[in-house]
């Protein structure tokens, strides 16, 4: 017994899977903004003694220049020495100036993460006791904004788009029109994406250098910049990116000249070669995206790059293809119209392409989704529930345009049908009114030429305008028959709203790209939210925040030491590890060492009890004087992978 599957049955599972993947893949495509995860000295504290160097921790490394780290004094003059340097892991220091008076001083950092997006903020510290300070610090500070972040947004917005349109017009032609390759619209559609992707490519790596550092709009043409940008790892994908575009431009070439050329017979063979080289260039160019932004960092990056890949080209073949069969079911010639076949063989492809999206999805969501709760309580979680209405929105359009293409396929059964049984009434009346348009048009047609005839030689100009006539008599006569069969009319107006708003579900997703993800704000405010306690509590208690990565699998996390009540004698310790999102991290072994550098006190070991999953604790820890302590912290993650910490605190 053969089991069939409804329409319904299948729309349906369609719009599940849709709307499953983008959730899962629109969570993980924009993840791996690099976050402040700590800095010494702490947001907010007052120390005793000036520091020798302002340190900052991130969730992971990123790029700095000269003034990627600045500290300034109340009066607003900066206050550090030299370039910022790596320290240790994702730490990054710059020395300050020696004997720094007391007072509020401010630090503003501006970096790349490594996903090639720039993030910043500002924060402060005091010396001795707070001062007024005449700097505007804002810990929420936007980087990458203003007009030159909006020119960079549009670019990026524009790149995606000619990415899209001529890969996928391109996978449609050779895939399911192949006839569609001498079509003068799907040509200027294929040539239009390459046009664009070129031009926003050189956009972009002209105004990156500006958009990374400055923020000027003058900056733009400043050619030290540009050079600056060559050496990073953004500025070689785009370069990558301008030499495959030119092996596209010998694609596009061949596509619609020799192989437009070709009889239907000799076609297939060149196909495949199309096809494969084709396929090569598209996921060279995809891969111009991975190998620089959001999959090359994280967790495996030699997976989820391939797997970025794949879910690029299966975008690009859906909703690429989608603007193609709206440009061929509007622009067509009549003695070419795209077919009911090549309809249904879309259909397919796209379904493919849905289920390649699910599959990638699943897996980025794996990869980099945080909590749940993050949809609700950030920016991005709240942009990316506004790109799953949209996506469940084309989804459900797209199930009525395959109703259109079922009832296409169901007429032209229907009408073989009725030839085979000698019913040809209704056929008979379909060539009646076609014969009909027909004669109307070439009486139009005559009457044109007739007076075209008799004032060819005397007036230019109105023979100029019988030949405007003509062709809007033409015109109305191909809209009139292109318009006789209500399901092709019905599909051209479904396909039209879904590319509407595949328009807008692009745009939702360019912004969701240079979004700070949910994982890395929330990862944020916690650590704000232990600082801030950390400096205002009263009774003297001491919280202190350590990121670590001991290198290997697995290996990244937060340590919270709680030190109470922090003063000269005996005290109470408290040692939570978690993971980055936050739950506790089994480790293998944690040693807490004290040391006061001032003194030449030190280290002294402390081996706390393991109370829980990632609980740690020790009572009786003595401190036998006040000062500027350095408190050490070893986590062991496994055999082999250990790391040590520290972080400097008042204790006293």
């Amino acid at each position: 017994m053969k089991t069939t599957i409804t329409p319904r049955v299948r729309n349906l599972v369609l719009l599940f899977l849709a709307v499953t993947g983008m959730l899962f893949a629109g969570a993980g495509t924009a993840s791996a903004h690099a976050a402040l995860t700590g800095s010494d000295p702490s947001s907010g504290v007052v120390v005793d003694k000036a520091p020798t160097q302002v340190s900052l921790t991130f969730s992971e490394k990123v790029a700095t220049n000269d003034d990627s780290l600045r500290v300034l004094n109340p009066k607003g003059k900066r206050v550090d020495v030299g370039k910022p340097s790596n320290i240790s892991g994702t730490t990054y220091a710059v020395q300050v100036r020696s004997g720094l008076p007391d007072g509020t001083y401010t630090v503003a950092w501006q970096v790349v993460s490594a996903d090639s997006h720039p993030v910043g903020g500002a924060f402060t510290f005091s010396i001795g006791a707070p001062s007024k300070t005449t700097v505007s610090a804002s810990t929420d500070q936007e980087v990458g904004g203003g007009l030159v972040g909006g020119l960079y947004g549009f670019g990026r917005y524009m790149s995606y788009a000619g990415f899209i349109v001529m890969v996928g017009a391109a996978a449609f032609v050779l895939a399911c029109w192949q006839r569609g390759a001498g079509v003068r619209a799907l040509q200027r559609l294929v040539v239009s994406g390459w046009v664009s992707l070129t031009a926003a490519t050189l956009w972009l790596l002209l105004i990156r250098g500006s958009y990374t550092t400055t923020g000027k709009f003058g900056d733009i043409f400043d050619l030290n910049l540009l050079g600056q940008v060559l050496q990073t790892k953004t500025g070689a994908a785009l370069v990558s990116r301008l030499l495959l575009l030119a092996a596209a431009a010998l694609f596009i070439a061949v596509l619609f000249g020799a192989y437009d050329k070709r009889e239907d017979e000799e076609k297939r063979d060149l196909t495949f070669g199309l096809a494969i080289g084709g396929g090569v260039v598209a996921a060279g160019l995809a891969a111009s995206w991975a190998l620089a932004e959001h999959a090359s960092t994280g967790l495996q990056p030699g997976i989820a790059m391939p797997v970025d890949v794949l879910h690029l080209l299966a975008v690009a073949t859906w909703l690429g293809g989608l603007a193609a069969l709206l440009v061929a079911l509007y622009r067509a010639p009549s003695d070419n119209p795209v077919g009911r076949v090549a309809v249904q063989r879309f259909s397919r492809v796209a379904f493919g392409s849905v289920v390649a999206l699910v599959a990638t999805g699943v897996y980025q969501s794996w990869r980099q989704l945080g909590s749940w709760s993050a949809f609700t309580d950030t920016g991005y979680g709240q942009l990316l529930l506004v790109k799953i209405a949209l996506v469940a929105l084309l989804v459900g359009i797209a199930s009525i345009s395959r109703r259109w293409t079922g009832r296409l396929a169901d007429t032209a059964e229907t009408a073989v049908a009725e030839e085979e049984a000698g019913d040809s009434e209704q056929a008979e009346e379909r060539e009646q009114e076609k014969e009909h348009v027909t004669a109307s048009a070439a009486a139009v047609d005559s009457s044109a030429k007739a007076s075209a005839g008799s004032t060819a030689t005397g007036d230019s100009k109105r023979a100029a305008q019988l030949a405007r006539q003509q062709a809007a008599v033409d015109t109305a006569r191909q809209k009139r028959l292109r318009d006789s069969d209500p399901n092709l009319f019905g599909l051209r107006r479904s396909v039209l709203a879904e590319a509407a708003v595949a328009v807008v579900v692009l745009a939702v997703t360019t912004a969701l790209t240079a979004t700070e993800p949910g994982r890395t704000e929330e990862d944020a405010k916690a650590v704000k939210a232990s600082s801030s306690s950390a400096a205002t509590s009263s009774s003297g208690a001491l919280t202190l925040d350590m990121s670590f990565d001991t290198g290997g699998t697995d290996g990244k996390g937060v340590i919270r030491v709680d030190l109470d009540p922090a003063r000269v004698g005996g005290n109470e310790m408290h040692v939570y590890v978690q993971r980055p999102n936050g739950r506790a991290f089994d480790v293998p072994e944690v040693k807490v060492a004290f040391t006061l550098a001032a003194k030449n006190i030190g280290p002294l070991p402390v081996t706390p009890d393991r109370i829980t999953t990632g609980h740690w604790a020790a009572n009786g820890i003595q401190i036998p004087m006040a000062g500027q302590w350095k408190i050490s912290v070893t986590v062991r993650t496994s055999d082999i992978d250990q790391t040590t910490v520290d972080k400097n605190a008042q204790i006293g």
